[in-house]
């Protein structure tokens, strides 16, 4: 058993949503005939109705409205798989990106490759460019430090907020992990502040190869975060575990942690279930019940190849109420804690 990770806790403060750009905009990926990438092409449309007849954890739901009629916010996860200049100067690339990070109110995402927040910077660049309004938040020595991989959390500014002062790494002083969580604390917008859900996002990035031993440290961070004096119950990790399947290690140890999808592989060729959104099921009441893993070849009508370039994974996502408890009517007396 790996030894047990030594914290240095973050003091976090949960702080103070919007429509979705895919109900207003389609982006229709054109090939020429040989079938190579040809132009990308935005145009306003109409909400079609979404699928309700199969499983949330097997069907691609990402484009289906939510019947709370924007009462809800959608968190993904997405392991851009090695994003640098070199694959943004793809248009393909660029086109798949800003249709499927658009349909989230929050995407935690992992692999970027680069010194700086530059390439993030261009990303969003293009997302706005396209008619959203998103922003970022990354650890702060991001822009000083020669991480060369990092991760990142992209939000649509309508729709939820963060206290940038919460977002730092795990502090890992013996490098147990391969890459640190990325911690943040957010706020959906819409309800009043007392209202509103309120919770804090770990976002995780495991080696295939080290997946195993870098699982079973995430109960540390899971339990330092609930024990850190904010008394917010609603911790939710999210990313790339790194294995194949929803073996949890020693988080099965945590009452009512489960995964959100549970037999649907996360990689583009659909070989592992690395990628996962948990969190518990007894604490965070504010989920809808709604998951689900974005088939991005049939979205964007990709072929393997044009998926690959894109990542080696697909996003997974689940949805959460607005509201603290899950419905109007609950006030939080204090951050994770509420009460009629």
């Amino acid at each position: 058993m790996p030894p047990k990770l030594i914290l240095i806790v973050l003091t976090v403060a949960a702080v103070g949503g919007g429509g979705y750009y895919y109900v207003n905009y389609e982006t229709t990926i054109h090939h020429a005939e040989d079938g190579s990438f040809d132009r990308v092409e935005i145009t306003r449309r109409a909400a079609e109705p979404g699928d309700q007849t199969h499983s949330p954890a097997t069907v691609d739901r990402s484009q289906q409205i939510s019947e709370a009629g924007g009462a809800s916010i959608r968190i993904a996860t997405f392991n851009f798989g090695g994003l640098d200049d070199v694959k943004l100067n793809n248009r393909l690339v660029v086109a798949v990106l800003v249709r499927v990070i658009s349909q989230f109110d929050l995407v935690a995402v992992q692999d970027i490759r680069a010194n700086n927040r530059g390439v993030l910077a261009k990303l969003l660049r293009e997302m706005n460019a396209a008619g959203g309004s998103f922003d970022y938040a990354v650890c702060p020595s991001t822009t000083s430090d020669p991480v060369g991989n990092y991760s990142a959390f992209i939000f649509k500014k309508a729709s939820v907020e963060v206290d940038h002062n919460t977002v730092q790494s795990v502090n890992d002083p013996k490098n147990l992990f391969s890459h640190r969580p990325l911690v943040g604390s957010f706020r959906a917008k819409g309800p009043s502040k007392a209202e509103a859900f309120t919770f804090t996002l770990v976002n995780v990035h495991n080696e295939p190869e080290t997946s195993e031993a870098e699982v079973n440290l995430l109960d540390d961070v899971y339990r330092a975060l609930l024990e850190d004096g904010r008394k917010e119950d609603d911790v939710i990790l999210l990313g790339d575990f790194g294995g194949d399947g929803i073996d949890l290690g020693e988080l099965t140890a945590v009452p009512g942690l489960a995964a959100s999808i549970t037999h649907t592989p996360t990689t583009t060729r659909g070989t592992r279930l690395a990628d996962n959104v948990i969190f518990s099921r007894r604490a965070t009441v504010e989920f809808t019940g709604l998951s689900g893993v974005v088939d991005i070849m049939r979205q964007c009508d990709l072929t393997i190849q044009e998926a690959m370039a894109v990542s080696d994974h697909v996003p997974v996502w689940a949805e959460f109420s607005r509201y603290e408890g899950g419905q109007p009517g609950y006030v939080a007396e204090k951050p994770g804690r509420t009460s009629r």
